[in-house]
């Protein structure tokens, strides 16, 4: 009985929490911001990194359960971040109903950096939700994620920009 009212809680959230909500904490000047974060670290690296927003979910999967890991498993796939030459794309993906974070990085990317930054990364960001200026907080971040990312994939000539460097909010 629990576990079903705590379904029906979060789907209340989920149906509150609406695009408009997403738009409003993140507005066109937050996310020219964080795509100047984006492409400043990818001159420095040669790996990509894409950053999705998302209000909430669609009821019927928050009622059979999916969680926020499985949602940004999903996006990863749909917006072809694992379509990178080297497999070195790196999803953050924030879930605002939830005020989940959650980062997915392809194969090479998951090889060579250390999953305890990636864990680092969701705490910076979720910390920033709930402060008073997420987009420092999400800029800090994505800075974090650069470093790790220039040791890892330092940058070469003649690399590429495979992915979009502007945050999508879906």
């Amino acid at each position: 009985m629990a576990r079903s009212r705590n379904r029906l809680v979060r789907a209340l959230g989920h149906a509150l929490c609406t695009g408009w909500m997403a738009r409003r904490m993140f507005p066109a000047r937050t996310l020219d911001r964080i795509e100047a974060c984006v492409s400043a670290g990818e001159r420095r690296h040669d790996a990509e990194i894409r950053v999705v927003i998302e209000a909430s979910m669609d009821l019927p999967d928050v009622l059979r359960g999916q969680g926020a890991r499985d949602r940004a498993l999903e996006v990863f796939g749909l917006l072809r971040v694992w379509d990178t030459a080297a497999n070195n794309g790196v999803l953050l993906y924030l879930l605002l109903a939830d005020r989940a974070v959650e980062v997915i990085a392809d194969r090479e990317a998951a090889a060579r950096v250390d999953p305890a930054l990636w864990q680092r990364v969701c705490g910076q960001v979720g910390d920033a939700l709930v402060s008073s200026d997420p987009a420092a907080g999400l800029v800090a971040a994505i800075e974090t994620m650069n470093v790790a990312l220039e040791a890892a994939f330092p940058a070469t000539a003649g690399d590429r920009d495979e992915l979009p460097d502007r945050p999508r909010i879906l």
